[in-house]
């Protein structure tokens, strides 16, 4: 891994060249961040536990028809994923209102969204990563008409697959992230991680997080709070 050419650096992941043109290793961080990088720590473990999180998560999705980038788990911390063209759109799936729906509209955290929402966000640091309209983002060529709905069909899908599980397990799925990537020829897929990181979770029937909010509002202890997570999924770590 120290040989491999660093191809990118973000605030979780690096990733890195393999000896195959179209796939990449990424390798996970121990870095948290929050609110656009203003706030910055690291925790140690944290990497390894994200990771974790994603193969269980992924290979979840995966049977329920959802195609995703990754190729082999390397080691605990890293994977070999196919290279992909990552599409700059955040995608946003709400059950609940909380964060910053509730910062923006004046909702009441804990509030069951009907119909789940779907919101877009331009991935980009300098702007804040600003939420954006449908008719906003076909003016980026990003994404056509057609393979934006797409996306939208595999997002609430993804929800539908994840949230069902996770009350099964006694925990709800409030909302969540995700981010797709084209491969060479032009297929969009499942891109980037599914974690604590990336998404909230509450013990069902409670506002008690399980997730990224432990550290954006400083409730306690981060890392031990995605391993309370992976005891209730069954997750080993």
């Amino acid at each position: 891994m120290a040989e491999a050419l660093l191809l990118y650096e973000g605030k979780a992941k690096k990733i890195f060249e393999t000896d195959k043109q179209d796939e990449v290793i990424i390798s996970f961080k121990d870095d948290a961040t929050a609110f656009n990088g203003l706030k910055k720590d690291e925790f140690a473990d944290k990497g390894r536990v994200n990771l974790a999180f994603t193969k269980y998560f992924f290979n979840l999705l995966e049977t329920g028809g959802i195609k995703n980038h990754i190729v082999s788990f390397i080691d605990e911390t890293s994977l070999r994923a196919k290279k992909v063209s990552i599409i700059p759109l955040e995608v946003v799936v709400r059950n609940l209102a909380a964060g910053s729906l509730c910062r923006r509209l004046g909702f009441e955290k804990g509030i069951e969204l009907k119909p789940t929402l779907c919101e877009y966000y331009l991935k980009d640091d300098s702007l804040n990563d600003p939420i954006l309209a449908k008719e906003h983002i076909k003016y980026f060529n990003y994404v056509t008409e057609k393979e934006l709905a797409c996306i939208e069909e595999q997002a609430l899908r993804i929800n539908e697959l994840l949230y069902t599980h996770m009350e099964q397990k006694g925990i709800t799925l409030v909302d969540f992230k995700l981010e797709f990537g084209r491969t060479a020829d032009g297929q969009i897929i499942l891109a980037d991680e599914i974690s604590p990181d990336t998404c909230r979770f509450w013990k069902k029937g409670t506002m008690e997080s399980l997730d990224k909010d432990v550290y954006r509002e400083e409730k306690g202890d981060l890392v031990g709070s995605y391993k309370v997570l992976a005891d209730i999924l069954g997750l080993e770590l």
